[in-house]
């Protein structure tokens, strides 16, 4: 009578088989990806976002003449690397098109040493940070972090009637 051969590893043969093809489909992902000239969507909507926050900081009202000039103002406290200010650009170019002209938009870099009395007065502690301000330059509401832009909207209906 034959005895079976006992098998020391079971599975030993299927793990090196799905390794080999786990392997091989990796290594075709990543030579697809690089050939193909994949970048991430965050990297792509990054330079826009950049491009769009810088735009809007050279065209918002210096800070000095938005205190003084006797319309509502909207602060936002942004950093060039922060990726919510770069995705909220958008929102804050469509409503500095809407409302610019009753209401100051300002844009005050958080790294600029010359915003730094700014920042501590409005107790800045996070980006974006949006203050708004009436008339008179009175603090009516501060928003921390991405913002909707239908929550602005209402605070900037808010200040303009």
């Amino acid at each position: 009578m034959l005895s079976p051969i006992p098998i020391r590893y079971p599975g030993l043969r299927l793990r090196q088989v799905l390794y080999r093809s786990l392997a091989i489909l990796t290594i075709g992902l990543c030579v697809s990806l690089g050939l193909f000239g994949y970048t991430p969507p965050a990297q792509a909507s990054g330079v826009q976002g950049l491009m769009a926050l810088k735009h809007l900081a050279k065209e918002s009202v210096a800070y000095d003449v938005a205190i003084a000039n006797g319309n509502p103002t909207l602060i936002e406290f942004y950093a060039d690397w922060c990726t919510s200010c770069q995705s909220m650009a958008p929102t804050m170019a469509h409503l500095h098109e809407k409302y610019g002209d009753s209401v100051n938009f300002v844009m005050l870099d958080i790294d600029d040493p010359q915003w730094a009395e700014p920042v501590a007065q409005f107790a800045v502690q996070g980006v974006p940070q949006l203050t708004l301000l009436t008339a008179d330059a009175t603090p009516v509401d501060t928003l921390v972090g991405k913002v909707p832009e239908s929550i602005v909207t209402q605070l900037l209906e808010l200040v303009r009637a």
